[in-house]
């Protein structure tokens, strides 16, 4: 079997670094494998703990905020051979067997695979897969919410049936915390798009790989626990999200279709902002200001 690259890109991580790190060997049992960072200029001891505890990883320092994509594509510049990679964010803890099982996934045309993820402390999956963005799945999700809008393929991104987490299921894109990507589909794919510093990314390349005949399938024998992020809380962090999910819509589809989109993103922000949740009060803002979907900075 071929190396396996194991690629991470951190940012201030050295909270959750020392974890990640602890939790390779057994998540990576059975594969050959090296571990390369992309380090996104951080302020704070990632360098030094990766250094410590992790001496014979390959370290790329990017000397700036590069973004998520841009680490990846340092990352995998820097990665030599390998067979397939593991693209991880940090706060990712494997269970054993985890990599080896997603590895062993990638064939008969899947190009993608991810595993079950579980929220810390809790015993149900998250729901991590996804359909491609349609304006009735936007608005669908903006007039019932998206939970109960999942129930219907036609009317929702998320994936809820519970069914589809128990059986290796095919998906539009899936959640990018932990991903593994074959040779052949990272070849024939290209690097990331490095115009989304930071969301819909893994969103973008899932779609191109499907659109090139790479499929992206959750295994769900393959289990990880995601520490998770702060993009559901911080209005900063979800409205860079919001933005960019109708900047990928615009960039595969026209402009009537991409303003009937942003009408229905619109429209669920600023219902959840009437509610009192802040991050849809600045996301709905920022999509009522002209010129906001062009190249959105980083936070």
């Amino acid at each position: 079997m071929s190396a396996v690259a194991v690629i991470v890109v951190t940012w201030n991580s050295a909270p959750v670094l020392p974890g990640f790190l602890a939790a390779l060997p057994d998540g990576m049992a059975g594969l050959d494998w090296h571990l390369v960072v992309a380090d996104n200029d951080s302020a704070d001891d990632t360098v030094e703990v990766l250094r410590t505890l992790a001496p014979g990883a390959t370290l790329v320092q990017t000397g700036r905020n590069a973004g998520y994509a841009a680490g990846i594509n340092a990352a995998l510049n820097a990665a030599g051979e390998y067979g397939a990679v593991l693209i991880c964010n940090p706060d990712i803890r494997m269970r054993q067997g985890c990599a080896k099982r997603l590895v062993d996934s990638l064939r008969a045309g899947v190009g993608i695979a991810v595993p079950l993820l579980y929220e810390e402390g809790r015993e149900t999956p998250h729901r991590s897969l996804r359909r491609e963005s349609t304006v009735l799945r936007a608005l669908g999700e903006a007039l019932i919410g998206n939970t109960r809008a999942g129930r219907f393929p036609a009317l929702s991104e998320l994936v809820t049936d519970p069914a589809a987490y128990r059986r290796p299921t095919r998906a539009d894109w899936a959640t990018g915390a932990l991903m593994a990507v074959s040779g052949d589909c990272l070849a024939v794919c290209g690097p990331w798009d490095e115009s989304f510093f930071l969301y819909s990314e893994e969103t973008e390349y899932c779609l191109r790989a499907r659109d090139l005949g790479y499929a992206t399938r959750l295994e769900p024998t393959a289990e990880a626990v995601h520490l998770g992020g702060d993009s559901q809380v911080s209005p900063r962090l979800w409205t860079l999200l919001t933005l960019n999910r109708v900047r990928l819509y615009r960039r595969r589809h026209g402009p009537l279709a991409t303003a009937a989109f942003r009408a229905a993103v619109l429209l669920r922000e600023a219902s959840r902002a009437a509610l009192g949740r802040p991050a849809s009060r600045a996301a709905a803002a920022a999509l009522a200001r002209r010129g906001a979907l062009r190249a959105t900075p980083g936070p």
